[in-house]
């Protein structure tokens, strides 16, 4: 099954197996720096969120702050969490998408989010 019917190089499997493992916590660290945000209520409420889907800030203009109706509010906000969450996603997919492919499909690999 391998090319010219020999073993495979087992050192040279290693090697490549290291460089990706490294590429892949390379890629992890800069989602983990990268900020994105996502907002609502045409940008009344405001998330940004790092590339791994950590919460960093919430900005809530005073507009949308009305006492007799905290329900809309919790739902910009939850709204504009979730924006930034799937825009932190889509950050995700393009950074470890092709790490993934290189490792065998993507589908399926423990610990990875997609």
């Amino acid at each position: 099954m391998f090319p010219g019917g020999g073993q495979p190089n087992m050192q040279q499997l290693l090697q490549q197996a290291q460089k990706m493992q490294q590429d892949l916590a390379a890629a992890q660290e800069e989602l983990a720096r990268a900020e994105v945000e996502g907002q609502a209520g045409g940008g009344l409420v405001k998330a940004t969120v790092t590339g791994s889907g950590e919460l960093r800030a919430l900005v809530i203009d005073p507009k949308a702050v009305d006492p007799e109706d905290t329900e809309t509010l919790a739902d910009l906000v939850v709204a504009a969490v979730q924006a930034a969450n799937e825009n932190a996603q889509a950050l995700q997919q393009q950074k470890l998408g092709p790490l993934a492919q290189g490792l065998g499909g993507g589908s399926g690999i423990p610990g990875l989010p997609f």
